[in-house]
């Protein structure tokens, strides 16, 4: 649903890349949270959500290139505002799909630039507000289970697809270039992405089921609902949804007393979940885009996609324009002057999920950083209050609360 240049009239286009920037700067504030880990997720490990939303904004990258049939001559691709914010976070959500629209408007010539704020708008605001205010609607119904958080995750992004069709029906209305029935847009657009909402959804959830069923701690929509494992200090410590019984005050005294001067003692009874490395989600996911994107690729549907499709079969291109960056060494997805047709697309794909990795985490470890450097905290630290507020999230997280296997 890259918007090219020339659909939408200049000033739509710049009241939308006004409302694009507004939302991103909403959005930068909103990360830091939760990038720190604040709110539901509680500190621990919070460090690591940087390179993971980094790699969040890849992935899409690399699924997005794997447009699929959903009809005679139309193809469709993944979208991702739903499948960012239910990994990361909604307003991690909306700059990750940013950061992949960026790169695929300077770098290989997809989605106009004058429209880059139509398609900011349209593909990571609409898609990722719309998909996670349904996400969390549902969760809050469904029993507190993993597999509800994938169930919701299908639901949600199904309806973001048809939800950014209306949008843009909604910015055509506004300031389409060429006179055509608003109704037949409407009824183009909608039905034809109904279609492709359905593979959407099913990407979304066989993604967030994949890693909940690894790891169900990194998935942002999913904290809280499993119970943590637990690491007791003392073997007669008891567990952390049960009350502390004197008898284990004694020995947690004596460990308290026993440790070197200056180190901290765990109070009596408590349980310290332990710290899990995310190094082999991050190397997993990595390998998966990198398959998507050199290999897979080469696959995809080469028929147009839902918008391209309803564009030309009601006019709606007769004043687009050339874009900008057409002569991109990465135009169109493929590596100038490589004649090999799969060498040349794999390769593409390749530079796009690096440079997508790189300039996704760079910015999220920033927003990291300057969200310790704001709240006095060290690099991979929190205060000690901090410490102790995720360390009591974490015992209660699962307390009363049953938990599921994917």
């Amino acid at each position: 649903m890259h918007v090219p240049d020339g659909f939408i009239n200049a000033p739509v286009s710049a009241a939308t890349g006004v409302v694009a920037a507004a939302a991103v700067a909403v959005s930068l504030r909103g990360a830091r949270r939760e990038l720190a880990g604040a709110g539901a997720g509680g500190v621990a490990g919070a460090e690591r959500t940087a390179p993971l939303a980094g790699l969040v904004a890849a992935f899409i990258f690399a699924v997005q290139m794997l447009n699929f049939p959903v009809a005679a001559g139309t193809s469709g691709h993944l979208l991702g505002g739903a499948l960012a914010a239910i990994l990361v976070g909604p307003y991690t959500g909306v700059l990750c799909v940013s950061v992949v629209l960026l790169m695929q408007g300077v770098l290989f010539a997809d989605g106009g630039l004058t429209a880059l704020g139509v398609n900011i708008t349209d593909m990571a605001i609409v898609t990722t507000v719309v998909a996670y205010a349904l996400f969390r609607g549902l969760v809050k119904v469904l029993p507190r289970r993993r597999r509800s958080v994938t169930v919701a995750s299908f639901v949600a992004a199904l309806v973001s697809v048809p939800a950014a069709a209306v949008a843009f029906t909604a910015l055509y209305a506004l300031g389409g270039t060429a006179d055509v029935a608003i109704g037949k847009v409407f009824t183009a657009m909608v039905g034809v992405h109904v279609l492709i909402g359905i593979g959407e959804a099913a990407i979304t959830a066989l993604t967030v089921g994949a890693v909940i069923a690894v790891r169900p701690d990194l998935v942002y929509g999913a904290r809280g609902l499993a119970k943590p494992l637990e690491l007791r200090t003392s073997p007669l410590a008891p567990p952390a949804d049960e009350p502390s019984r004197p008898a284990a005050a004694a020995p947690a005294a004596a460990s308290a007393s026993a440790a070197p001067a200056g180190a901290s003692a765990a109070p009596a009874g408590a349980s310290v979940a332990p710290r899990r490395s995310a190094r082999r989600v991050w190397l997993a996911g990595l390998a998966a885009a990198l398959v998507c994107a050199g290999g897979i690729s080469y696959y995809a549907s080469a028929s147009p996609d839902g918008l391209e499709k309803v564009a030309h079969d009601q006019g709606i291109d007769a004043k687009a324009r050339d874009h900008a960056a057409k002569d991109s060494p990465l135009a169109d997805y493929s590596v100038k002057d490589i004649t090999d047709p799969r060498l040349a697309g794999g390769l593409a794909g390749v530079i796009g999920v690096g440079a997508t990795l790189a300039v996704g985490t760079g910015v999220f470890v920033v927003l990291r950083r300057r969200r310790n450097a704001d709240s006095g905290e060290q690099p991979g630290t929190g205060s000690g209050e901090q410490q102790a507020a995720g360390s009591g999230e974490h015992q209660g997280a699962g307390a009363g609360r049953p938990s599921e296997s994917a």
